[in-house]
């Protein structure tokens, strides 16, 4: 046999077996088997579950027999806990899953208007000013490396819990001729410096050359409540300094019932805001413990209600969430919490806490009629999706107002202090 005739003999044989192997993921089978996930996550009232199904030649078995079974392919959980489920052929393990069963976890959605007020621990300084001094322009609180950002915490010892105890200590130095000693923090950092107040000879004040702040105050929409702990969530976002653009410590802070009475609607490159009326008298409905880039989080003082959802609900996790209709609750006028439709454009199945973890559209003619679309003081917005809780609308899209992005609700269920794993971690400890 000649090469010529060897080599064909080799072509024809390869190119038989390349489509032999590009046939493989393309079968029936091949195909349920790479459908098979490494790990499932479900709730324990979520069961029964159905299974990918390999054929009448391929069995499945389950690790632990007491509290979970396999039946018509079909996974049943009697408690919460892990499990390992297998495939096998001859009794030969050909995948293994791991199956984390978690305990029901069900919130009241929120939709209300909430008025956000807090107060930070010492005061932020939001800018410097240059003091007129004996022909001099210059900014005492610059000169001593004070930056935008930083929270002033004590002042000669004394800790500064709002505005007007800044400036005793700044007329007292300056008339005396003293440095003040200032502990500020930047960051998660404490620094000591020394600052001297100058007299501003146009004013015939002493000043520091800073612009502080103590306290800031806002509107937004509350997500959700546990009826037993009275544990909730709002917002969906971090709340950050409009000056510094840097999140808000919260040393403590309070929510209080709002009321909306207009609505500026939002345009391609500007986003709509909600005008809502509230004041520093309102009757606090629950504090403020915790500021996170998945929103605000605290204890209710009371229950709420919102005439709409006021039943406890199931929540999804976020490889439950589907693309399709869903619908968001909210206000549009005065304190009445309404359901309108969305679309949940795109939802990413997410294992670690991420924001912006889905993508929604506002399809509703009459919110769009009232907002154009997502405004700001919507965000918190409960998403509801199949009758479960499924996460929040938080930001708007500048150049499209009718989209924008929502966090899933487990992250903001754990920074609640609601931990969806608690049974699986209480099990493995």
């Amino acid at each position: 046999m000649n090469s010529k005739h060897t080599d064909r003999i080799r072509k024809i044989i390869g190119t038989l077996l390349l489509i032999f192997v590009l046939a493989i993921p393309f079968s029936a089978p091949i195909q349920q088997y790479l459908s098979i996930p490494d790990e499932i996550v479900t709730f324990n009232d979520q069961t029964p579950l159905q299974l990918p199904d390999l054929g009448e030649n391929i069995s499945m078995e389950v690790s632990d027999e007491s509290t979970f079974a396999i039946d018509s392919s079909h996974f049943h959980a009697e408690a919460p806990g892990n499990n390992e489920l297998i495939y096998e052929v001859a009794g030969f393990p050909i995948k293994r899953v791991n199956v984390n069963v978690l305990e029901e976890i069900q919130v009241i959605p929120g939709g209300q208007s909430i008025g956000v007020q807090l107060h930070t621990q010492g005061v932020l300084v939001v800018g410097h000013h240059l003091v007129n001094a004996e022909e001099t322009a210059l900014s005492p609180g610059e000169d001593a490396d004070i930056q935008v950002g930083d929270i002033i915490l004590n002042i000669n010892g004394n800790p500064i819990e709002e505005m007007k105890d800044v400036k005793p200590y700044v007329e007292q130095a300056g008339k005396e001729n003293n440095s003040l000693n200032v502990i500020i923090k930047r960051g998660q950092q404490k620094i000591e410096t020394e600052l001297t107040p100058e007299l501003d000879d146009k004013d015939n004040e002493y000043k520091i050359g800073l612009y502080i702040r103590d306290a800031a105050a806002g509107i937004g929409t509350m997500t959700f409540h546990e009826p037993d702990s009275g544990k909730y969530g709002a917002l969906g976002h971090v709340i950050s300094d409009m000056d510094t653009n840097q999140p808000i410590e919260i040393h403590d802070g309070s929510i209080v019932r709002s009321s909306v009475n207009s609505i500026e609607k939002g345009n391609n490159g500007i986003p709509g805001e909600k005008q809502a009326r509230f004041s520093n008298n309102s009757e606090q409905i629950g504090t403020i413990t915790k500021n996170s880039p998945f929103g605000i989080f605290g204890k209710l003082d009371d229950e709420v209600k919102n005439g709409s959802y006021d039943e406890p609900m199931p929540v999804a996790l976020s490889h439950e969430v589907e693309e399709g209709p869903a619908e968001i609750l909210t206000v549009v006028e005065e304190e009445k919490v309404e359901a309108f439709d969305i679309e949940i454009v795109s939802s990413v199945p997410q294992k670690f806490p991420a924001t912006k973890g889905m993508v929604v559209q506002i399809t509703d003619p009459e919110l769009l009629k009232h907002t154009g679309g997502i405004v700001q003081g919507m965000s918190g917005s409960p998403i509801i999706q199949n009758g479960k809780v499924v996460g929040a609308v938080t930001h708007v899209f500048v150049n499209d107002p009718t989209s924008g992005y929502g966090v899933h609700i487990e992250w903001m269920l754990n920074d609640a202090g609601i931990n969806v794993n608690k049974e699986t971690e209480e099990k493995a400890g």
